[in-house]
């Protein structure tokens, strides 16, 4: 008996180092300077497989390989912070109303729907759970969620996972300074410029003069040379680039779709990653991945 417990504890200690050795893996990747490696974010998980942003889909992202996953926010009604898109709970879960109508009781009493509208057994996740889940395994990638900043960022002191979260708002720096600059400081924060609109480059300016973010995300719905000009001048600052290979109108047409069912990779990945992308946003995980080990630049 006492074999088998030590055994186990080594077990334990075991998948502890490599989880730890995974996590610091892909900050260094994030941090460092290392341009042959891609990081690969998924888009509210492995939604094709699992519900959206599901502990189960989440899961699958990590057994995968994926480096970070994209969640979204909403508060209950006593207080809690669920991971949710929508502002309603309609189209994902076998209930109707706003999140913020709910206890989190009564939202757990429910479940969550697969991408064909059937109900599964899979429950909606909170932040911690999540955060717990992801804790020395994948980064996490909170998209809308700037409402919540100070309490989510409570969540992760409380999970020690504040190193291993990206938090983002498409907003001027003086704002987010301002609402938030208690806090700002402390977590990886990355801003969102839609570079095909009026204010962009003073947006970028503005970052710059104050604190160098880590990385930019770039939206842009064409690639004509005022914004390739744009995502030039942010490769120039030294911050990372994160493009999102969503839909044509997220990245001047070069997506996720043109990639699979149009059979043309390199005019879609191949073509973010010279722009000098550090991070690609993807609704096809499993299949950038097999794309870019091909190319060796993910592990």
């Amino acid at each position: 008996m006492k074999r088998i417990c030590n055994f186990i504890l080594l077990l334990c200690l075991v998948q502890l180092a490599v989880a730890q050795n995974r996590i610091a893996e892909i900050k260094e990747n994030l941090l460092g300077d290392h341009p042959d490696k891609i990081l690969v974010v998924s888009h509210r998980a492995d939604w094709r497989n699992a519900p959206e942003n599901s502990l189960q889909g989440i899961q699958n992202c990590i057994d995968m390989g994926v480096d970070m996953v994209e969640i979204d926010l909403k508060r209950t009604k006593d207080g809690h912070l669920v991971v949710m898109h929508d502002k309603t709970i309609n189209r994902t879960m076998n209930g109707k109303g706003l999140v913020e109508d709910y206890t989190l009781a009564e939202l757990k009493a429910m479940r969550l729907k697969n991408g064909v509208a059937c109900k599964t057994r899979h429950q909606i996740p909170t932040l911690e759970e999540v955060m717990l889940l992801c804790k020395g395994k994948i980064m996490v990638n909170i998209d809308k969620g700037y409402d919540y900043f100070q309490e989510a960022y409570a969540v992760l002191e409380k999970t020690g996972t504040v190193d291993q979260c990206v938090i983002k708002a498409g907003l001027p720096y003086e704002q987010v300074k301002a609402e938030n600059g208690a806090v700002l400081d402390k977590v990886i924060f990355m801003p969102i410029v839609q570079l095909h609109k009026e204010g962009a480059e003073a947006i970028i300016d503005s970052y710059q003069t104050h604190m160098k973010p880590v990385a930019y995300e770039l939206v842009f719905d064409n690639d004509n040379p005022e914004v390739l000009n744009l995502i030039k001048k942010v490769r120039d600052t030294g911050s990372n680039l994160f493009i999102n290979s969503l839909w044509p109108e997220l990245c001047g047409g070069h997506d996720d779709d043109r990639a699979v069912e149009l059979h043309q990779p390199e005019e879609s990945w191949g073509w973010i990653i010279n722009q000098g992308a550090k991070l690609i946003q993807t609704d096809r995980p499993a299949l950038l991945l097999e794309y870019l080990r091909k190319k060796k630049l993910h592990n």
